[in-house]
């Protein structure tokens, strides 16, 4: 028995099958687990605890007789009064509904499990306004930001993709299984059907706008079969990955054509000699592998183009272009000022406007972002510099290493390459995909876990696919088997075969703790974001896996 908060009475009302529904405020009983406001299911019989959804999914249940405690939660996200007037109808990007269900890693693992497999008895996961610069006009005409093309480019359906996924509750079922209605379904690489007897209702959150209503999932009767692995290369033996359907490759087409344009007429990225490493880099075909439920191709070049500015930055300040740690800080950090602007006296501001002009990385930081904020919300611009200045610290650390010739412990690699990292590019999964995770939802700890782990599993996985790579570069390079190798005395092969184990169990944890995220915070929009961060993550490795111009694995099998 729970007691309420407030006048009036609780009311308890048991719904078949023992699911327990509590309403209202106050003191009275509840067969769930009720802590006044919000709404609460039980899935006992009609006494045990059940999650509890407050005003923004506070935490998973406590024990039973032991009411739950919340935590308030900020229910939205104050604009700065300066750029509201920035944010129309007309500049925002519309809610595309849910994404496509592609992989879903621990349904996947179950299936095709490669490598280590997937641990048994887990859950399963289911599956602004432009910046303005005062400086010179004629500098700024020179790179000035076309308005993007509101005409998407036709796009061919996927082959089917059915992919199950173990469902915690037949709620959470009805949430996960993605856009319906006419015109969606080729966001689907497979639908079941929804059974007849599926509630067309749920509860929304006290305080939370409500979500949209989502068909259900059908049981899985059998097991489909996996894809065909993707022309080009192969996988890292042993390596725990789910396979992807091939992107559709009328939008790699137009995302390749698009970019190469940009990279060459609006910020000068590269000089004509780099030509071929820019093709061989594919970024077409990565972004529209990590990102299918784009609505438009605009959407996609929104992230195309970030990747080609991040990796500007990284060629030409720390590494294969000129780069050097000597000085590094100084760079990032006037590099930073294309995503987070200088706020100063009048006096200074036009310099600080044309040093943005200066050199690549810079003209191509303020440039992608400029299109960025355009589409996204000001908590996502925000969320996104905050996750730059993670990575331009992680650097800055790599670098002191590199200076003083120290390689680390284990331990404390795997610290900085949760900062050196591909975090800032799945935790834009939303504004690609034209809708927001909440600011307070984004901020849950259980949902940091999931994007820090995502990252480190992520990186791992680049530094398997790069190692030859990197072994073949001047000067030392650090990564994760050549420090395993060093710090606890293995060979070569031994220290990169561990350092697959490592992948294996980052991977492994990331989808547990993305299992149990959403069981127990049954929003709409934390399904799909995680599902998003899933499908990034599976894209990333086709593309590592595929992109024989660029990586090559060493011989140890």
């Amino acid at each position: 028995m729970v007691p309420g908060l407030g006048l009036g009475l609780g009311v308890g009302l048991d719904v078949c099958l023992g699911v327990s529904l509590c309403l209202g405020v106050g003191v009275g009983a509840c067969p769930g687990v009720c802590p006044g406001l919000g709404v609460c299911l039980g899935l006992g019989p009609g006494t045990g605890p059940g999650p509890c959804l407050g005003r923004a999914c506070g935490r998973v249940l406590t024990r039973r007789h032991r009411p739950a405690r919340t935590r308030p939660q900020p229910t939205g996200h104050a604009r700065d009064p300066g750029q509201s007037h920035h944010l129309t109808k007309e500049t925002r990007m519309p809610d595309a509904g849910p994404s496509p269900l592609q992989s879903s890693p621990p349904g996947a693992a179950a299936v095709y499990g490669r490598g280590r497999g997937a641990p048994a008895g887990r859950p399963g996961l289911p599956s602004g306004p432009p910046l303005l610069y005062a400086g010179r006009a004629a500098d700024a005409a020179a790179v000035s930001v076309p308005a993007p093309s509101a005409e998407p480019v036709p796009v061919s359906e996927p082959e089917p993709f059915p992919v199950p996924f173990p469902v915690p509750v037949r709620e959470l079922a009805r949430i996960l299984s993605g856009p319906s209605g006419l015109g969606t379904t080729s966001l689907h690489f497979g639908r079941r059907a929804a059974p007849a007897d599926m509630p067309a209702d749920m509860p929304a959150a006290s305080g939370l706008p409500a979500a949209p209503d989502l068909p259900a999932l059908a049981a899985v009767s059998a097991l489909p079969e996996p894809p065909a692995p993707a022309e080009g290369g192969r996988p890292i033996p042993g390596l725990y990955y789910h396979p992807v359907p091939e992107p559709d490759p009328a939008r790699v087409a137009e995302v390749s054509h698009r970019i190469k344009r940009w990279a060459v007429d609006e910020v000068q990225a590269y000089p004509p000699e780099w030509e071929d490493q820019f093709d061989g880099f594919s970024v077409g075909r990565y972004m529209v592998a990590c990102h299918p439920d784009a609505p438009t191709v605009d959407h996609l070049m929104i992230a195309t183009r970030l990747m080609v500015a991040e990796n500007v930055v990284d060629d030409i300040y720390c590494e294969d272009h000129g780069g050097s740690p000597v000085g590094l800080g100084g760079r990032l950090l006037l590099a930073h000022t294309a995503l987070d602007p200088v706020h100063t006296t009048k006096e200074y501001e036009p310099a600080w406007s044309e040093s943005l002009l200066s050199d690549a990385p810079r003209r191509s930081y303020r440039s992608a972002m400029e299109y960025f904020v355009r589409a996204a919300t000001p908590s996502q611009a925000d969320r996104f510099r905050h996750d730059m200045a993670r990575l331009h610290m992680g650097y800055l650390a790599e670098a002191a290493w590199a200076e003083t010739e120290y390689v680390p412990e284990v331990a404390e690699y795997l610290a900085m390459r949760q900062f050196n990292n591909f975090r800032p590019c799945p935790t834009i999964t939303d504004t690609v995909g034209g809708y927001e995770l909440p600011a307070d939802l984004h901020a849950l700890p259980a949902m940091q876990r999931v994007i820090a782990l995502a990252g480190n599993a992520t990186t791992i996985s680049n530094d398997l696919y790069s190692y030859t790579k990197e072994l073949s570069a001047r000067g030392k390079h650090l990564n994760l088997p050549v420090v395993i190798a060093e710090r606890e005395g293995l060979s070569d092969k031994d220290a990169y075969l561990k350092a697959v184990e490592v992948h294996n169990d980052l991977m492994h944890e990331f989808e547990a703790a993305s299992a149990e995220l959403a069981a127990a915070c049954p929003d709409p929009r934390v399904a799909r974001f995680l599902r998003g961060v899933a499908v990034w993550v599976d894209g990333n490795h086709y593309w590592h896996m595929t992109n024989t111009y660029r990586y090559t694995l060493p011989d140890f099998w």
